[in-house]
């Protein structure tokens, strides 16, 4: 578990860098409503990535136990992906709701290319 650590380490790593990348955009651009929307959907991105190494390392000591394994709090993740979607549509002047979504996705593209940098590239 310990390289499963090491992983959401640099992943939030990684995740904090491209929102320091969104939020100098915003204030340098005139595309303030893209990187707002960029902004907050990673940064429930990094939420929701938390809350899935958080049920992982639930699900370990579950399993090391033999107890019943709850769920992997898919519930959880999605309602914080809708109220993200939600407040972009509550308010359409500050955050561009493609922009979230788009923001949503980036743990998941920020988990690909970390997995193809470690696995292809370093291990040659």
């Amino acid at each position: 578990m310990p390289e499963m650590q090491n992983m959401f380490i640099r992943h939030r790593k990684y995740l904090i860098y491209l929102m320091v990348i969104y939020i100098a955009c915003w204030g340098f651009t005139e595309y303030k409503t893209v990187f707002a929307g960029l902004l907050l959907g990673t940064a429930v991105s990094m939420f929701n990535l938390r809350l899935i190494i958080r049920k992982m390392h639930a699900f370990d000591d579950a399993i090391e136990k033999g107890n019943k394994v709850k769920s992997m709090g898919t519930g959880m993740r999605m309602a914080a992906a809708i109220v993200a979607a939600y407040i972009s549509m509550r308010f359409p002047d500050v955050f561009h709701l493609v922009s979230v979504v788009i923001g949503l996705m980036t743990a998941y593209a920020v988990i690909m290319i970390d997995y193809f940098v470690q696995n292809v590239i370093l291990h040659k």
